[in-house]
């Protein structure tokens, strides 16, 4: 039921935030309606409700409001985005607002940006393959339909490139099935809009992409709904157009930041780092929205960019993302600064739905125990490069040398692969290149049928 009554009753406002007092019948996240001394219109929601008090937040800040002038309508509606096929190929703002110049979306429908949870009962297990042109992903961590996979990145480290690269590159093999991809920048700078945009266009991403676009100066609110109308965006396109979705959202330590910010305003109780204590039960609230249903035909998967707070991964925001998520891609600073692209270490890698996505009928019969003896073969190598640090190259054996040759060629030829994109094909091809110089007794990860097809 919409409000009409119009309140006066604004007893403080704090940063974005504005407290008003003597109110009945508001709801938590509902929407709100304020005019300014002006005579402007603002838009913000319900954050809390306290008995006859209410906490709202500006989705474009507080900034001219006073206690006397300013009105406040509680209008009885939740954030809604509209939604139709005319998405693809927009940029949007964090609200779903045109940023690119084009006329307002014409919606199908109009849906609540907070979701609807799937049924569990209903939830279908990710099994099908996603390439997203990557080697070190699609080779030796590869992504299953549904799944959310995180990147781990550190300050500097060329998380955007890769995640721009990835949209160029990403799909499904055959390439037979409706495939789109929904971008959420998350508190970015202008100069890496710009770059996003620069890429996107060049590589002709843009015809199946819809791009949430929030910059570093757009109001606090903005930055916690925009992940979430990405994914209303990815949910109306998989759901109800029956298309397989990859949302990329990055930066989601700006997001964490944004919501500590809100959370300090609002004087709550500090839990990690200054982190609210519901930082866990949040990001579960995003990340639980990738997945299959039983019956539809379209998917959400996701991949989650955040930067790691001084490149440690037991921070709480890396921390509590491994925990919802299934796996993680860890970006590596030695291999940047040795100028391998993308650099990914795929040691500490991991997707943990891989075997579901890969082999016979996904991709092919040898690519699991493929991606076994390259991880092992290179975690040899890894060893040995310790032990050459301490007695020199000349003590090792023969078979010690071209391991550690082959760490060497799989960080340059394999991992490195540049800009370029390599479809799963070429991926595992290059791998049994990589295992020529070796003989079969040495690949004891591989079946002998195997061996003795390979290239």
């Amino acid at each position: 039921m919409l409000t009409t009554k119009t309140y006066r009753t604004i007893t403080q406002i704090k940063g974005p935030l504005l407290f008003i007092d003597r109110i009945a019948g508001v709801a938590y996240n509902e929407i709100v309606a304020v005019t300014d001394p002006d005579g402007e219109l603002r838009i913000g929601r319900v954050l809390e409700v306290d008995g006859r008090l209410a906490v709202a937040q500006l989705f474009t800040g507080t900034e001219g409001l006073d206690l006397e002038r300013t009105r406040i309508r509680f209008t009885g509606d939740v954030p809604r985005l509209d939604v139709s096929l005319e998405m693809l190929g927009r940029t949007l703002d964090g609200l779903g607002r045109p940023l690119d110049g084009g006329p307002p979306v014409f919606p199908d429908e109009s849906i609540d940006v907070n979701g609807l949870p799937i049924n569990p009962v209903l939830r279908d297990h990710p099994s099908e393959f996603v390439e997203t042109g990557v080697t070190a992903i699609d080779g030796l961590n590869s992504l299953a339909r549904g799944q959310k996979l995180p990147i781990f990145s550190g300050a500097g480290l060329p998380a955007g490139e890769l995640a721009a690269q990835i949209v160029a590159g990403a799909g499904v093999p055959d390439g037979g099935e409706a495939f789109a991809i929904v971008f959420a920048a998350i508190g970015i700078t202008h100069r890496e809009s710009g770059f996003f945009m620069d890429q996107f266009r060049s590589s002709g991403a843009m015809d199946r992409a819809v791009v949430f676009i929030n910059h570093a100066d757009d109001p606090t609110i903005e930055r916690l709904l925009t992940p979430r109308a990405a994914l209303t965006a990815a949910e109306y396109l998989a759901f109800r157009q029956n298309r397989h979705v990859l949302v990329i959202l990055t930066d989601m330590t700006n997001y964490c930041e944004a919501l500590r910010e809100i959370a300090a305003a609002r004087e709550e109780v500090p839990g990690r780092r200054g982190y609210p204590g519901y930082l866990y039960s949040d990001l579960a609230s995003l990340y639980e929205r990738a997945g299959r249903i039983r019956g539809a035909a379209g998917s959400v998967t996701q991949l989650i960019l955040l930067t790691m707070p001084d490149d440690d991964i037991t921070h709480p925001i890396p921390d509590l993302t491994g925990y919802i998520t299934e796996g993680q891609i860890v970006l590596d600073r030695d291999l940047h600064q040795r100028g391998v692209f993308p650099p990914i270490d795929v040691l500490p890698s991991l997707s943990r739905l891989m075997n579901a996505a890969i082999g016979e009928g996904h991709t092919r019969a040898d690519h699991r125990p493929l991606a076994d003896q390259l991880y092992a073969l290179y975690a040899e190598g890894r060893d040995l490069r310790r032990l050459v640090a301490i007695v020199g190259e000349a003590a090792l054996s023969e078979a010690d040398r071209r391991v550690l040759e082959f760490a060497r060629r799989f960080e340059e030829s394999y991992i490195g692969q540049g800009t370029v994109r390599r479809g799963i094909d070429e991926t595992l091809d290059r791998g049994w290149e990589l295992l020529q110089p070796f003989p079969d007794e040495a690949l004891k990860r591989i079946p002998q049928a195997l061996l003795e097809a390979r290239p």
